[in-house]
């Protein structure tokens, strides 16, 4: 299997995130030939490791009379503290020029990687209608979307510990905005003291859903009383209230909890949204189910776009834009 991987390697792909990385071997086709990943992710490392972390994962689908080859990286090995910073480029953006912010580690000891860190993206407070913001990594699935569907304009959803929304328009980022909704959520369920009493719920399960919808609705029309309610899942817990005593109750408050926050930034976003208006998702299948789950009862169609194969076609387009 090495052997046919080093025959047919053309460059390499790498989505690097914060708690690991992904890379893929490519032939000239920008087909896929193998995969590999590793948990070494930007939070783990210091700038001297990333080069033995990647080896750790390609060096296998390398051959020693090999011409350099490209490695095209995304994520957060291109942040302040990774491996080499590539500086945030500013939006609005057209996504096809990634590559030209991106930057090379200095010394590489491996003389048959060529190494490119592509930038993330910046909105500083230059119009009334948006706010600070920055992004690393989801801008290059937005660019593979782009390249997929270059007359696509609209909303574009990642949703995630950081989730974000882009509007697209005809291949340009023209704004964004971040929601930390999924690291809130984590902070109140294992840190807070509703930890005490939510567990791990799923839309499968009927109750669970229909709870998870009633505390969107709820947050979407009243957002100013979600504090409030966040504790009152501690509260309904400790009192018994109308939910069985076995473990579905911890479920129906983990839908209650998960509910409340997803809410709070539809209800933010809606704002921006036309009547009806589809939004495409991307990211990991289970939560984009929910997100997908939300936006219908809200009346917003949606569809999931496959993680992978977006930033791939990301990837693509900027290597691709490299060579021209």
């Amino acid at each position: 299997m090495n052997a046919t991987i080093r025959e047919g390697l053309e460059w390499i792909a790498v989505d690097w995130g914060s708690s690991n990385l992904r890379a893929w071997a490519l032939d000239r086709h920008g087909e896929v030939l193998a995969r590999g990943s590793s948990q070494r992710g930007m939070l783990g490392l210091t700038a001297e490791r990333y080069e033995a972390a990647l080896l750790e994962v390609v060096a296998d689908w390398l051959s020693d009379d090999d011409a350099p080859v490209d490695v095209m990286v995304c994520g957060m090995a291109g942040a302040r503290q990774g491996w080499q910073e590539a500086p945030y480029r500013q939006v609005p953006c057209r996504l096809e020029s990634l590559v030209d912010g991106a930057v090379s580690p200095p010394t590489l000891r491996e003389s048959r990687l060529h190494v490119s860190l592509l930038p993330g993206l910046c909105q500083p407070r230059g119009r009334e209608d948006v706010d600070f913001d920055v992004m690393r990594g989801e801008e290059t699935q937005l660019a593979g979307l782009a390249a997929l569907e270059p007359a696509l304009s609209g909303w574009a959803c990642l949703p995630g510990t950081h989730s974000k929304w882009a509007r697209l328009e005809s291949g340009t980022l023209d704004s964004f905005r971040t929601y930390l909704t999924g690291e809130l959520y984590r902070l109140l369920a294992e840190r807070s003291v509703l930890a005490h009493s939510v567990g791990e719920d799923s839309l499968d399960d009927p109750d669970c859903r229909g709870t998870f919808l009633a505390a969107i609705d709820d947050a979407v029309e009243r957002p100013a009383r979600v504090t409030q309610w966040l504790f009152g899942i501690r509260a309904i817990d400790l009192l018994d209230y109308g939910l069985p005593s076995d473990e579905s109750r911890g479920r129906l408050l983990a839908a209650r909890l998960s509910g409340l926050i997803i809410g709070l930034e539809l209800g933010a976003v809606r704002q921006d949204l036309a009547d009806g208006e589809a939004v495409s998702l991307i990211g990991a299948e289970s939560l984009c189910r929910r997100y997908a789950v939300a936006l219908e009862a809200l009346g917003y169609p949606s569809r999931t776009l496959d993680s992978e194969r977006v930033v791939l076609a990301g990837l693509r387009q900027a290597r691709h834009a490299l060579h021209s």
